[in-house]
């Protein structure tokens, strides 16, 4: 058991007594409800992109997935905004870029990754179903940029009757 500085030995009950609260986790890491917003996003992000690799395995398996809180890229003037192919925007606030293979500062080589941004994408989505939906539709876009073809050949549309 510690000491406090009065020389008092602190217990449980003491701690709790004193207002501090419960210590440690309300919900085991096992029930749905313990995972954050990042972690449910990730999960979201990692379905949809399934649905593609299903499909194009071969073609992405040079290709990485990330995750960034908020764009760190900005458009100069936001009023007549042009996104390159490599961003995904809705206006002047992008939703995903493709960062092509390439050359980092220290000099090695990196892949290519699609690097999608939370908190745009989230506010876009009313419900979780509209979540899954936009991930998908971003992605399909992407992977299309990335693979040089129409998104209509990654995600080619029912043939409807």
């Amino acid at each position: 058991m510690a000491r406090t500085g009065s020389g008092r030995r602190t217990t449980s009950r003491s701690a709790s007594r004193r207002g501090r609260g419960v210590r440690g986790p309300i919900l085991p890491a096992s029930l749905p409800g313990h995972r954050s917003r990042a972690d449910k996003f990730d999960r979201a992000v990692l379905e949809a992109f399934a649905r593609i690799d299903h499909r194009w395995h071969d073609k992405l398996e040079r290709l990485d997935i990330a995750v960034d809180e908020v764009p760190k890229i900005r458009a100069k003037d936001p009023e007549s905004v042009n996104w390159p192919p490599e961003v995904v925007a809705e206006g002047p606030v992008p939703l995903s870029r493709l960062v092509p293979a390439g050359i980092d500062k220290r000099g090695e080589t990196t892949r290519a990754r699609i690097v999608l941004f939370r908190r745009p994408l989230e506010r876009r989505a009313k419900h979780p179903e509209d979540l899954e939906d936009l991930l998908f539709d971003v992605l399909v876009e992407q992977v299309a940029t990335y693979l040089g073809v129409d998104p209509d050949v990654v995600d080619p549309l029912p043939d409807e009757d």
